[in-house]
């Protein structure tokens, strides 16, 4: 591999001429360094570097983000291992999507003012040589770029009923129009009232180095802090922080200092990248079927996600840290690259693989839609909880209530069962001391993760057979008339509840009368009117 300078992103961090660092860890040691302040000030070169860019973004991927921050691929690995603390700007390579119902546009603006370095003359005049035996350190930083770099984040939210082409196509062209809009007197816009409309829609969030008095969170205040942002160095010189850096290798000027022995493989660190993505979207589509106002309303559901969520938060931690905790030895050449290789391996046999987590996935958004779907058609009739239910029966004003019930709502889940107890295991607890694992380990995790009927379609749950749904059909329609029959009864009140009841599954319509629950499977026909005087059910009961 090379061993002589490199270059790195700062990403926030305070790095500064003569700082010791180690890029087995990709961190900075403060503290500790080879020469004095005196010889350092004294070997000094400064040049004037002033350069503006300003670049637009639609991809959330941490790849696009690592090209805009000018992140390495190995830098990238160390920052997905949780090894390196990012600040200032480069905070945006955390700020991801926490919803696929979120349309996102970034603008990237950087400055750089100038360029410091150490004279090569400097370099052999050590102060401090000790440091070559401590072996803490790899790399020394010579030279430094600065300035500041500012990430302004656009997002609208969309309903599932907007275009999403249509709103990102907007919303694209709104950003990309800022640099071409002029403020004129008392901070007004030149806008057409579409545009002025979409604007309202559009939030800020702002990752910068520049010194602000209030980050924008809105498209307009984001307008103004856009057209502030070249004079802010201007009148400031000192207000800039590093920007890139370049290393030297210590065992140049020293064979007995510490060495970089090794770097990840550019599609290692691919796959890794591949896989926190995979982990990302997975996320996202878990935020968005927990915020279903569905969800909240039927707690058996709300239960299943939360616990997915638990053990998928859980999961990933224990998996990044074990890529963070492989980093520094493979490049320090204790291990060799198979043991981040089979950590990956072993993840994609492992229950929470991309293909698993989006069939669960998928099955609960599935389940959502079809309780959506009878909701829907059932337009002015409340959803109503065990709690609110209890307290409906014990209104002396309500005689009878009557329920259009989902039976089958409340059930086990193999599948999160398997979650749970796998992050729990003697297998997780390796992973999470990032053991090198062989390739007959990895050969029997897969067989007996498969032995232990690791499939989501271990069961058929109640909206997928179709003799269920069929007598569901028939008791919405049943109720629907029957609803529509008594809308007018005062002393009568109709909701939609879930009630676990193994013996029917799917749906049934409950009726309560007096506060008591007479009929599980009450059955409404509609031959002749009742008699008039007094309330009653527009029914006969089988």
């Amino acid at each position: 591999m090379a061993s002589g300078p490199m270059e790195v992103a700062a990403l926030g961090r305070p790095l500064s001429l003569g700082m010791l660092y180690d890029r087995r860890k990709d961190s900075f040691i403060p503290g500790v360094t080879l020469w004095d302040k005196k010889s350092l000030s004294k070997n000094l070169g400064i040049d004037p570097k002033p350069l503006t860019d300003l670049k637009f973004s639609s991809s959330d991927s941490l790849s696009s983000k690592s090209n805009l921050l000018d992140v390495s691929a190995s830098l990238k690995a160390s920052f997905m291992g949780g090894l390196v603390d990012v600040g200032g700007s480069a905070k945006y390579l955390r700020d991801t999507k926490s919803s696929n119902q979120q349309s996102r546009v970034t603008m990237f603006y950087s400055e750089t003012t100038r360029f410091e370095q150490l004279t090569m003359s400097q370099l052999g005049l050590i102060t401090y040589p000790q440091v070559f035996d401590q072996k803490t350190a790899t790399h020394v930083v010579t030279a430094v770029l600065y300035g500041a770099q500012a990430a302004m984040v656009f997002d609208r939210t969309f309903s599932d009923k907007e275009n999403k082409q249509e709103i990102e196509g907007k919303l694209n062209v709104m950003v990309k129009s800022i640099p071409s809009f002029s403020i004129e007197g008392e901070g007004s816009v030149n806008m057409t009232e579409d545009e002025k409309k979409m604007a309202e829609e559009i939030s800020c969030t702002f990752h910068g180095d520049f010194l602000i008095e209030q980050n924008p969170t809105t498209y307009m205040e984001a307008l103004e802090t856009y057209k502030t942002l070249p004079t802010l160095l201007k009148n400031n010189s000192n207000n800039v922080v590093p920007i890139k850096v370049w290393l030297y290798p210590l065992h140049l000027l020293n064979s007995k200092a510490a060495q970089l022995q090794r770097e990840i493989t550019t599609s290692l660190i691919s796959d890794t990248e591949h896989i926190v993505e995979e982990l990302g979207e997975a996320e996202r589509t878990c935020n968005d079927l927990i915020r279903n106002t569905l969800t909240n309303a039927f707690s058996d559901i709300k239960e299943r996600l939360q616990l997915f969520q638990d053990s998928f938060s859980t999961y990933r931690t224990m998996l990044l840290g074990s890529v963070g905790r492989v980093l520094p030895a493979i490049r320090g050449g204790e291990e060799q690259e198979k043991s981040l290789e089979d950590i990956l391996i072993m993840h994609r046999s492992s229950p929470f693989s991309a293909d698993k987590l989006n069939k669960w996935l998928n099955e609960a958004k599935t389940e959502l839609d079809i309780l959506s779907s009878y909701t829907s058609r059932l337009q002015g009739i409340n959803i109503i909880d065990s709690v609110d239910l209890n307290t409906i029966l014990f209104d002396p004003d309500v005689d009878k209530v009557v329920c259009f019930t989902f039976t089958s709502l409340k059930y086990e889940d193999p599948y999160l069962s398997i979650l749970k107890q796998f992050v729990k295991s003697d297998t997780s607890k390796e992973l999470d001391e990032s053991k090198t694992f062989s390739v007959q380990y990895v050969k029997k995790l897969v067989d007996e993760r498969r032995d232990t009927g690791i499939s989501v379609n271990s069961f058929t749950k109640w909206f997928k057979a179709f003799n269920i749904v069929k007598l569901m059909r028939e008791n919405l329609s049943k109720f629907r008339r029957f609803a529509e029959a008594n809308k007018n009864e005062k002393r009568m009140r109709l909701f939609i509840s879930a009630t676990s009841n193994p013996s029917i599954a799917g749906s049934s319509i409950y009726l309560y009368e007096n506060g008591k629950l007479i009929n599980t499977q009450f059955q409404p026909t509609f031959n002749q009117p009742p008699p008039k005087g007094k309330c009653h059910l527009h029914t006969f009961i089988n």
